[in-house]
């Protein structure tokens, strides 16, 4: 599958950046990426260089071409000539390499992408210690990225078709008796070899009696997995395309405790809100007050936001959340997943679901019913039903 955007999808990339760094007067944009899964793919979108160790840079001038920093011990870590920047340099420092750079050329302020979460310590004093002003670029970066293309479209898809597949391939692998590493592995197999890479990051929650505690943990390779464990993985990947998908159901064979099932029977309503909120020009805080207003009455509260957009950022901005007014636009892409914990802090639920924000609603990417699964169930089984 050829994921190189066209020439003419890297020109409309580089225009909304360009347009938005002359709104805030600044000579350039900074993109740092990083090997911490879920944040190598802010480099792949502005330079098509696929991230494998370490870290790296992407400077996109208001006026000028574009350039890419590596650390010099990173010189032979990746293919550098997948990148479509062909302007590109080493450096032991490469905070202070970009510094230079624009001081050489006169820059008075620099928009940052990646300085709270993603850049290096020594780069960050390194740029600090210039006089060009540096300018925190993190959301309005996300901002930029979060309406998808028609070309960004299907390989979105294509991620989402590949994650439902894992899903499966976990179904398929489950029963009581193997742990709960064993049941994820066909699904790990399925997403290397079909192009994922290192982009993947599956978790669990789990527990026994129908229960879920409510910390996510790597799958356990020891203790055999119950008939009445309550498994909830999070199956979390950025297929070839480089678009990151996640996608959580519950299986339970012998059935969800009493309060969990209360909970699923909320979980299923916060869903069908979330298709209706998903419209465009809604808030994201319609979205947050939508969903998870579907668990007012039940003794829970939120683990984390509600959801947040989805790209080849793993977690982006807008996130959906109480109190944020960012106003959805068509074609933005949003994982919905209110991680509802009881009040003791106990026990919890957890599903995730995409979709697409239109005219009329959240468009679900995926084609999986929102239920709990017994762990025999096939795709024919419950695809446009219930099982």
């Amino acid at each position: 599958m050829n994921t190189r955007p066209s020439d003419a999808e890297i020109a409309r990339r580089y225009s909304l950046i360009r347009e938005r760094l002359g709104a805030d007067d600044a000579d350039a944009l900074v993109v740092a990426g990083t090997e911490y899964t879920g944040f190598e793919g802010a480099i792949r979108w502005v330079s098509g260089f696929r991230m494998v160790h370490r870290y790296a840079y992407a400077v996109i001038p208001r006026d000028g071409d574009p350039f890419m920093v590596f650390p010099s011990e990173a010189r032979w870590v990746g293919a550098h000539g997948e990148a479509w920047v062909a302007d590109q340099r080493f450096a032991d420092v490469p905070g202070a390499e970009i510094g230079t750079i624009a001081s050489d050329r006169g820059w008075q302020r620099l928009a940052v992408y990646g300085s709270n979460f993603i850049m290096p310590g020594r780069d960050v004093r390194a740029l600090d210690s210039f006089d060009t002003e540096l300018i925190d670029w993190d959301v309005t970066f996300d901002h930029l990225r979060a309406v998808k293309s028609e070309e960004e479209l299907p390989l979105v898809r294509h991620s989402f078709e590949l994650n439902e597949r894992g899903f499966w391939a976990v179904l398929d692998a489950y029963e009581p008796g193997r742990t709960e590493a064993e049941i994820m592995a066909p699904a790990e197999a399925l997403f290397v070899a079909n192009g994922t890479q290192r982009t993947t990051m599956n978790m669990v929650l789990s527990g026994p009696h129908g229960e879920a505690g409510p910390e996510f943990r790597h799958p356990d390779h020891e203790r055999p997995v119950a008939s009445d464990d309550l498994l909830l993985y999070s199956i979390e990947i950025a297929g070839p395309t480089g678009y990151w998908a996640e996608f959580a159901r519950p299986i339970a064979r012998d059935g969800l405790a009493p309060r969990t099932a209360e909970i699923m029977a909320a979980y299923q309503e916060a869903f069908e809100a979330a298709r209706t909120a998903l419209r465009a020009g809604n808030t994201a805080h319609d979205v947050h007050r939508a969903v998870f207003g579907c668990f007012d009455g039940l003794d829970v509260k939120p683990g984390h936001v509600t959801g947040h957009s989805i790209d080849m950022i793993m977690v982006a901005h807008p996130r959906i959340g109480e109190g944020n007014e960012t106003v959805l636009e068509e074609n933005m892409i949003i994982s919905i997943h209110p991680h509802v914990v009881t009040g003791d802090d106990s026990a919890c639920l957890y599903m995730q679901e995409t979709f697409r924000v239109t005219a009329d609603g959240g468009e679900q990417l995926s084609s999986v019913p929102i239920v709990a699964f017994r762990g025999d169930e096939r795709p024919e089984d419950v695809i446009g039903g219930t099982p």
